[in-house]
């Protein structure tokens, strides 16, 4: 069952495409986009990753950053963001541990790949927010933007 709106999100270490060893609670303070993708270098996961760049400055001013985790290898999320220039960071999650821990396994896969599910989470840690089945071409992104230009503006 996938995590849900009210629920503290739980934390977790991987390695991002620049090496660097990251961990949720490093966040604390800050509203936390945190995106699930199958595949870098996909089209759709490309397309997805290219809004939430192009939207980033906006982001960061809602004092919120921007997280995208994927089953691929460092080395790969390393090309993907290097190919098209992503100013956020990809993580490894190439054991799976942190897609079981939030419950986003493709279920119709056999191999071990993340259904597109975003969590928004507060500067708290808490789940505020969770966008499941997300299609790239619906600007997904936007929506994560507009959500989060609520959730400030209520606080």
């Amino acid at each position: 069952m996938v995590l849900k709106v009210g629920e503290k999100a739980p934390d977790f270490e991987l390695i991002s495409n620049d090496g660097e060893k990251i961990k949720l609670s490093n966040f604390k303070g800050k509203f936390v986009i945190l995106y699930f993708y199958p595949r870098a270098m996909t089209a759709g996961c490309t397309r997805e990753g290219l809004r939430f760049n192009e939207l980033l400055d906006d982001i960061k001013k809602l004092n919120a950053e921007v997280l995208g985790i994927s089953s691929d290898n460092v080395e790969k999320i390393k090309k993907f963001a290097e190919r098209y220039d992503f100013k956020f960071k990809l993580l490894s999650d190439s054991n799976g541990e942190v897609i079981e821990l939030y419950d986003v396994k493709k279920k119709e896969s056999s191999n071990l790949t993340a259904e597109r599910t975003t969590f928004i989470i507060d500067p708290n840690g808490v789940i505020v927010k969770v966008f499941q089945n997300v299609r790239p071409a619906e600007k997904h992104a936007d929506l994560s933007l507009a959500e989060l230009k609520k959730l400030v503006n209520q606080g």
